[in-house]
């Protein structure tokens, strides 16, 4: 299954955020940092905040944080959130639709593929990485507010 930009995106802010717990986190140097598009990254903060993955701090200073520990963040659970079809085919229009042999077949793939994405945390990934300098240094809340200041 391959996974949408959004998902990319979701994921790649929640590992940032877990590997500089206690820091507010800035979207706009965030977003730079990673390479992703600044209203993209602020629908993403807000959709994650909505769903208590990421706590926001608004106003000067403003920025977000894990809003849960990082051990409590399931990926799978992520996955579903951000991923809009979780269906690995979509084949309204096929001739074969009624009796398909291959429908169970691949519904069977994304289960495994779910049930694997829900044997891991954000904690575990966040053990396995490393944030770049540069990434560590542009992108808190404190830096920008100073840099505006």
């Amino acid at each position: 299954m391959r996974l949408t930009r959004h998902t990319d995106y979701a994921l790649r802010i929640l590992l940032q955020a877990a590997l500089q717990p206690g820091e507010r986190l800035s979207i706009a140097a965030v977003a730079e940092a990673q390479g992703i598009a600044r209203n993209h990254a602020m629908k993403l903060v807000n959709e994650l905040a909505n769903a208590g993955y990421l706590a926001t701090t608004r106003g000067r200073g403003g920025g977000f944080t894990l809003g849960r520990a990082p051990e409590d963040i399931i990926i799978g659970e992520v996955v579903r959130l951000t991923e809009t079809e979780t269906q690995p085919a979509d084949c309204p229009n096929c001739a074969l639709r009624p009796g398909c042999g291959l429908i169970p077949v691949l519904g069977g793939a994304a289960q495994a593929f779910f049930a694997e994405l829900d044997r891991h945390t954000l904690a575990e990934a966040a053990s396995r990485s490393r944030l770049p300098r540069a990434l560590r240094e542009t992108s808190r809340a404190d830096d920008m507010t100073l840099a505006a200041g």
